[in-house]
């Protein structure tokens, strides 16, 4: 008579309790990614609620303002450009437009005026972030997009190799 081995069927219940448990981690790894992205949403939906607070109220505009010597419309000029350039990040931080997109964005945006007044008078502001942030990253991109000439950013979806601007 033999005694029937017993491990086999633990160790495949073992087995099977260990596959379940990654699916697990792997649905609660999913939910705080989404959890980081609404943060982000949430976050970035504060910023511009008081960025428009701002703009309509200069009491509260000399609070955030870190511009001098500017006129109302224009330090409102400069917060709305400080917005859309938040908006483009966030976009491509929450994966709702990849690199190439964004680069796109980026250059549709440098086509503006106030927004090239915009990043020149902000330069004080990108230079003490860590080199490597994604903030930082993407500055580099825009400087490189603001050394282009206005008229090879016609084609703004071209993303040639030898003309690519830093990696973000």
């Amino acid at each position: 008579m033999t005694v029937p081995n017993q491990e086999e069927p633990v160790q495949e219940l073992l087995g099977q309790l260990v596959q379940q448990l990654g699916r697990m981690a792997d649905g609660y790894d999913r939910i705080a990614r989404e959890l980081h992205r609404t943060n982000l949403i949430q976050l970035q939906g504060f910023f511009l609620e008081r960025l428009d607070r701002a703009t309509d109220d200069p009491v509260l505009a000399d609070a955030l303002n870190t511009f001098t010597d500017l006129s109302g419309d224009k330090r409102r000029q400069m917060f709305t450009a400080n917005a859309q350039y938040a908006l483009i990040l966030l976009a491509h931080r929450i994966g709702a437009i990849d690199r190439t997109e964004l680069l796109g964005y980026l250059k549709v945006l440098r086509r503006s005026s106030v927004f090239t007044e915009y990043w020149e008078r902000s330069a004080h502001g990108r230079e003490g972030l860590p080199p490597e942030s994604f903030e930082a990253r993407v500055g580099r991109a825009v400087d490189a997009i603001m050394e282009e000439r206005l008229d090879d950013l016609e084609e703004w979806w071209v993303v040639a190799s030898d003309s690519e601007p830093p990696s973000i």
